[in-house]
């Protein structure tokens, strides 16, 4: 459908509807979207940063996690395009979980989100400080990852600021270059640079010891596990999007299966090129995939890949702080948080939320400085970052099921029909399955407190959103709507055509 003003008009009708009007530009393509989420699921940053380690722990089946795992995402995404579609605004789980459940529920929902998106950008941009010292000839120390991080992020920050026209044409940039580089780079290696057969992919190489295979692949699936999300973030930028309804469950759904496939053509042909698998497996070779590249490529053409997975990096820190802000700016329009009078205005120059976006770069910056003192803290920190996003995924997922069990009946663009509910059943039994996974203590030779860390973080996170929300009921603050998705059906939605119908 093209964007003419009648379409524009049609999706702030819609919005208005809502009991929103929006100041953001619609001017996100459904491939700008497209490659926002993209770049922000990131399959060269997911797969080089996690590769030796599942390698070590589970031996080339681990590849089979990507696509275990992309299906339960997959049936995730599904969900959300039905939420999405009958609730295009801005801010993507909270408002969505708000219109399902209720303000309490959506609260929350939004915290454990937006803490985890906060800790993945530094993680994100601190995992990237390594490849700019390498690509400009620094040495990596501590202070120097720090700056080169804190670059990172200060780019990702600039080109947020320049508004959504920017930033879709980063993210489209962002996404031809990871796509070409995948391809570039992994034909090559397939082509000139195997060293193993396709069987090797069912070969643990005795990873599983003397007993089941089962809990070696379960903790190499964490690369899996850790892949796939990013899709949300298309549904974030819903007020950017002419046509929400309709492009934004098209751009999540893409994101699965085209970043699914990129992360998994990544995966195998660094497999079948590592000479030494059971090299990797004793811990011998600790950076098979510098091993691989630089055997493949040389200094130089290493130096080449090593900008690509650079760009990369970048694409994924603007992404992720894209997401952020617009959640933070969702947060303060409904007058849900302490500086909300800060985090809803509007820059009606660049038609972006200034103080929102500051937010999502002070406070990962603030982490990513803190490594100088404790890279332990880092870690413990940035530890919760995965398993948040799963959990708030899971709690609009379990508000969808809720809802859908008391008559709610989608009315958006995008329906399941007779599909949604073991679409939306599998959906949850595959996240708690995961997040299970992620959770599951596995070194038990340290400090009890660092083998449960990632429950712990959780906890922490969650206990301190309870008693913040329990203290000051910043939920009571706002009087935008909410739990109105089972209500909406027909009263509402009927309101909400003929509003549309009167252009």
């Amino acid at each position: 459908m093209n964007d003419t003003p009648t379409q524009h008009d049609e999706d702030a009708a819609r919005l208005a509807a809502l009991g929103y009007t929006s100041e953001f530009k619609r001017e996100m393509s459904l491939w700008a979207n497209f490659s926002l989420g993209f770049t922000y699921l990131s399959p060269v940053v997911g797969i080089y940063t996690l590769f030796a380690f599942a390698l070590a722990t589970g031996g080339p089946p681990m590849i089979w996690s990507l696509v275990i795992v992309g299906i339960g995402q997959f049936l995730v995404a599904l969900v959300f395009s039905e939420v999405v579609s009958q609730f295009p605004v801005a801010g993507g789980v909270y408002p969505w979980a708000r219109r399902l459940w209720g303000k309490k529920w959506a609260w929350m929902t939004g915290w454990v989100y937006i803490v985890a998106l906060l800790t993945t950008i530094a993680s994100v941009t601190y995992g990237s400080g390594p490849f700019v010292a390498l690509l400009f000839n620094l040495e990596p120390t501590v202070n120097m990852v720090i700056i080169c991080a804190l670059l990172v992020l200060l780019l990702a920050t600039v080109i947020n600021f320049g508004g959504t026209k920017i930033l879709s044409y980063a993210a489209i940039a962002g996404f031809t270059a990871e796509i070409a580089g995948a391809i570039v780079v992994g034909g090559w290696l397939l082509l000139f640079n195997r060293e193993n057969n396709f069987g090797v992919l069912f070969d643990s190489f005795g990873t599983g010891g003397t007993g089941s295979y089962l809990p070696a692949f379960a903790a190499a699936a964490l690369i899996g596990v850790y892949q796939y999300y990013g899709f949300e973030a298309c549904g974030d930028m819903a007020e950017e999007v002419p046509n929400p309804g309709v492009r934004i469950p098209k751009a999540m759904r893409r994101t699965i299966y085209i970043g699914g496939a990129a992360a998994t053509f990544v995966c195998l042909s660094l497999i079948l090129a590592v000479a030494d698998i059971p090299a990797v497996i004793a811990g011998e070779d600790t950076d098979p995939v510098g091993t691989v590249l630089a055997s493949a490529f040389g200094e130089t053409g290493s130096k080449l890949v090593v900008a690509v997975v650079l760009l990369s990096f970048i694409s994924c820190a603007m992404s992720l702080q894209a997401a952020a802000s617009r959640l933070a700016y969702s947060y303060g329009r409904d007058n849900m948080i302490f500086g909300s009078r800060l985090l809803a205005k509007f820059s009606p120059s660049r038609h972006v939320p200034p103080y929102a976006l500051i937010v999502a770069a002070a406070v990962p910056a603030v982490i990513i400085i803190g490594s100088k003192f404790s890279t332990d803290a880092l870690t413990k920190i940035v530890s919760f970052a995965a398993l948040g996003i799963y959990i708030a995924f899971q709690m609009v997922v379990l508000a969808a099921l809720r809802a859908r069990s008391k008559g709610w009946t989608p009315s958006g663009k995008y329906r399941l029909g007779a599909w949604a509910w073991p679409v939306n059943l599998v959906a949850l039994g595959y996240g708690i399955i995961a997040m299970i996974n992620m959770a599951w203590p596995r070194t038990p030779d340290v400090p009890w407190y660092d083998n449960y860390i990632v429950a712990l973080s959780a906890v922490i996170v969650i206990g301190i959103g309870l008693v913040y929300m329990l203290v000051a009921k910043p939920y009571d603050r706002g009087d935008a709507p909410h739990g109105d998705a089972i209500e909406m059906h027909p009263e509402q939605h009927d309101r909400m055509v003929h509003a549309i119908e009167k252009l």
